[in-house]
């Protein structure tokens, strides 16, 4: 950027936090895609007298509730819950619902705000929100998670609809919590309509929707390295997390002939030195969808468990951050770069810190974005969407290899905007492609 430009971000910036004092995730996410846009932006001049970037940066809306809800003992607990609707120029909104003790408003409206440019990138015609509550699902039993979902959907029915805003699952909201929300969805709508996405495949879900994201993000990586003549096939990849993301992107790993070598939960890390192994997979899958279990209970024999440690110490080629915002700093940045990774593709939200990417970008790392490498998720729930408008279903190979290909246009839309002196900035790239398309939707609709 030219030192105009950085003045006109620094002048943005100021009253963006201005207007969102104490929400640094929020500000995070708008001036990573702010730096991306700022050059093209500044010489849009009709961009610039309707305030698109002004107003992109603003939700539509945020609803905001309490949920009552009452334990297994019979007493009375009330959390708080939200609606991030921030943008619908391209579609309904569309984005999931997360359950974790630290969902407050600064989270959301990150995840909001990332959800627009993810979903313009698939190319379907969905616009961007996001929801939760600080609700924490650990610990309870089935039945209290059931309560908690029926009394959160009491409200949040009266706000969503299938051609208005269509919710997902994301951290702490499974298949148990999305089909415990639908059941009450139709209950208190007396009609069945595809207004959830995530659903069971015997009630209007797709095949494909619970491997999507990290099949997907596996997808981008295979294409950006066969883009810069590299391949996945023998390749050491360190994953974080151990939810459905990192699962099936070991799951998908294994298959293209790579190495996982990590996965990872908040009590520590699974270390598998000689690569993981389908049968290995199939343990950990187990006893982390059937059983909730901790990792750091789980013997496998030759796996060793490192309590505290993430896995970014670990020697590898690649490394697939899956498991939350902001979890790779500055400092396992230069860690993996010393230990000669060549490329990180995100599978979580936000996962990589603005001084971890800088690092990346100084040191030639290839890095693609989470609202790129994680948009797979996404863009099955929308081909759910089209299956469920149709009333049909389609076979598995069908979504995977759609699947595929949408991964493939994302990557080649990130190529086609993030080139710059013969390299590809992907970062640069999935901004400035994400942010074009909704711009122009904005600006299409008139100045208010």
């Amino acid at each position: 950027m030219t030192e105009a430009e950085h003045t006109e971000l620094r002048k943005f910036m100021r009253g963006l936090k201005k207007r969102n004092p104490y929400q640094s995730e929020f500000q995070q996410a708008v001036e990573e895609v702010a730096t991306s846009v700022l050059p093209w932006y500044l010489k849009q001049d009709a961009y610039r007298k309707a305030e698109i970037l002004e107003r992109i940066t603003e939700p539509d809306r945020i609803i905001s509730f309490r949920v009552t809800w009452e334990t297994d003992s019979g007493e009375i607990r009330a959390n708080r819950a939200w609606r991030v609707q921030f943008n619908n120029c391209l579609g309904p909104y569309k984005g999931g619902l997360r359950f974790h003790p630290d969902v407050n408003e600064s989270v959301l409206k990150f995840l909001g705000f990332e959800q627009i440019f993810k979903n313009s990138l698939t190319g379907l015609p969905m616009g961007g929100a996001k929801g939760g509550s600080n609700f924490n699902p650990k610990g309870k039993s089935e039945r209290e998670v059931m309560r908690f979902c029926y009394s959160l959907m009491t409200e949040l029915h009266r706000h969503i609809g299938e051609d208005t805003d269509v919710p997902a699952g994301d951290i702490g909201v499974g298949g148990r919590e999305i089909s415990y929300l639908f059941g009450q969805y139709m209950r208190l709508e007396n009609r069945w309509s595809g207004v959830l996405t995530g659903k069971g495949l015997s009630f209007g879900g797709s095949a494909v929707r619970t491997e999507a994201t990290g099949w997907g993000c596996v997808y981008f990586c295979e294409a950006m390295l066969e883009h810069h003549g590299e391949s996945l096939n023998g390749k050491t990849v360190a994953i974080s997390g151990s939810g459905n993301v990192a699962l099936y992107a070991a799951q998908k790993l294994i298959e293209k002939g790579a190495k996982p070598a990590t996965l990872s939960d908040s009590g520590g890390l699974l270390h598998f030195k000689d690569g993981m192994t389908v049968e290995q997979l199939e343990i950990i899958r187990k006893w982390k969808e059937q059983d909730r279990g901790r990792l750091a209970d789980l013997q496998i024999k030759g796996v060793a468990y490192h309590e505290s440690k993430n896995p970014w110490g670990v020697d590898c080629d690649v490394a697939m951050p899956c498991a939350t915002q902001n979890e790779l700093d500055h400092e396992d940045a230069q860690t993996l770069i010393k230990n000669g990774v060549i490329a990180v593709c995100e599978g979580a939200n936000m996962p990589t810190t603005a001084e971890a990417i800088k690092a990346f970008r100084e040191n030639g790392v290839l890095h693609a974005p989470g609202k790129a490498s994680n948009a797979g998720g996404v863009a099955v729930s929308g081909l759910e969407q089209s299956q469920n408008a149709m009333r049909i279903s389609w076979k598995r190979n069908e979504v995977d290899l759609r699947l595929k290909a949408i991964m493939q246009d994302i990557h080649d839309r990130c190529v086609e905007e993030g080139v710059k002196d013969g390299r590809v900035n992907y970062v640069d790239g999935a901004n400035i492609a994400g942010f074009k398309k909704v711009a122009t939707a904005m600006l299409a609709y008139g100045a208010i």
